[in-house]
């Protein structure tokens, strides 16, 4: 063992037992018993026919935000991006920061021919991709104090709220019925507020009340930083939990709890700092705490570092997302997973070479300690963390059977939620259907061939 893999220590030496727990959770929460009937067109059961039973989608939400999207340096670069996270990815993370989506009061940056603004892709444009692809958007920072624009500094509270739902209307208006999961609120500790309404005490309670109003068909979810969601004690008095079980209890309907997993951390300090972090006891102890707000749990921003392109960084950083993302998914309570920056050299994460970095850079001008968090290296070329999402969603999380109806016309069969393609030949008849299979539904199908 490397001195760095040591990371990995605690999940190495429980290994047998703590893949054993993987393995049987994601049998019992992310598959489902599923049966086919088969009838002709005068009823009759067809007995004796086959069927190929191929997963085409996940019901299960895995992603990245797409903050890089035509914001690369060519077009070569931009159409590498747009594939590779076409051909991974179900879900995306759009950037509604307030401040660069709005930087002049009155004049936002909606349409996909708007001005442009670094690492802030216009919605519709990042809309259009994801319809495009079959991806389900994601929107980010409804009400993100930290990135509020610098024109409402001045403005009193009650100017303030006024701005922040005509805001929510517009959103609402343009794209309610385009993205199902909104993000209201996003990490509540940072600094002292752009907004004199930031330091009110009704302020999370009013924005979820008022996004309620605006998205009442939406998923409404809440976010917080890595510290308070996997690093504080794991009990009720916690400072996440408090204030969500506050805000809860004054009405305010949060239906997904957000928690973050950024390793921010220099390369030096990663073993110190990760102790907790990359303990599966404490991953699971977290999840079945907040768990028991009865609401899903969504793993909205994470970040692996691979500290440089050498090959054993490489691999380790695939074996760490390989750890923690087969631990969450294998939690009944989580419904997304969501990767940060795809691309090294628009990742943040400590590089301890910041020399190196502006060299291999050329005339970029990124911050000069951030660099290696990426899936794809800054060449674009896919990274082994890359592929082993790939291959966890794409084929061992991943069903396709060959099948053979009873005398009466049934297939009973297992697979993982999502939506399905049939292919069934039959008496020289070869036909084609589609299924979803959902969690929680009975999953009964009958179709006349």
């Amino acid at each position: 063992m490397s001195d760095r893999r040591k990371i990995l220590e605690k999940y190495e030496a429980n290994k047998e037992e703590i893949d054993k727990k993987i393995a049987e959770n994601i049998e019992k929460y992310r598959k489902g018993d599923l049966k086919l009937t088969l009838k002709s067109a005068d009823g009759k059961a067809l007995s004796g026919a086959k069927v190929e039973l191929v997963q085409k989608t996940h019901e299960f939400r895995f992603g990245a935000n797409i903050f890089m999207l035509d914001e690369l340096e060519t077009p070569e670069k931009n159409e590498a991006y747009k594939k590779t996270f076409a051909e991974l990815f179900n879900m995306a993370t759009l950037p509604f920061y307030w401040n660069t989506l709005e930087p002049e009061r009155n004049k936002p940056r909606y349409a996909k021919d708007s001005r442009k603004i670094y690492r802030r892709p216009a919605p519709d444009l990042c809309i259009e991709f994801c319809e495009q692809n079959g991806i389900e958007p994601r929107e980010h920072a409804l009400a993100y104090d930290a990135f509020f624009p610098a024109w409402l500094k001045s403005m009193s509270v009650e100017e303030t709220k006024k701005e922040i739902e005509r805001r929510f209307s517009e959103i609402a208006e343009r794209y309610a019925d385009k993205i199902p999961t909104i993000e209201v609120t996003n990490e509540m500790e940072w600094g002292n507020g752009t907004t004199s309404f930031y330091n009110e005490p009704d302020f999370i309670e009013w924005c979820f009340k008022t996004a309620e109003k605006y998205f009442p068909n939406n998923k409404l979810g809440i976010n917080e930083w890595m510290g308070l969601c996997w690093e504080d004690r794991c009990r009720a008095t916690d400072k996440y939990y408090s204030y969500i079980e506050a805000n809860m209890l004054k009405g305010a309907r949060i239906d997904a709890i957000g928690m973050q997993y950024h390793l921010f951390f220099k390369r030096e300090d990663e073993y110190s700092s990760t102790r907790r972090l990359l303990d599966p006891d404490e991953l699971y102890r977290h999840m079945d705490l907040y768990s028991n707000f009865g609401r899903p749990l969504q793993i909205t921003e994470v970040t692996v570092p691979s500290y440089s392109w050498e090959d054993e960084d490489e691999q380790i950083q695939a074996d760490v997302i390989e750890m923690l993302y087969s631990i969450w998914f294998s939690h009944p309570s989580v419904e997304q997973i969501i990767y940060w920056n795809v691309v090294d050299g628009y990742a943040h994460v400590w590089d301890p070479d910041p020399e190196k970095i502006k060299a291999t850079q050329g005339n970029m001008t990124l911050g000069e300690n951030y660099y290696h968090g990426g899936l794809l290296r800054f060449d674009m070329t896919p990274k082994p963390a890359y592929y082993r999402i790939k291959e966890l969603f794409h084929k061992r999380w991943h069903t396709e059977q060959s099948l053979v109806s009873d005398e009466n016309g049934c297939i009973a069969a297992r697979g993982f939620f999502g939506d399905y393609e049939l292919t069934v030949s039959v008496d020289g008849k070869v036909c084609k259907k589609e299924l979803t299979v959902k969690s929680g539904a009975d999953n009964e199908f009958t179709f006349e061939i």
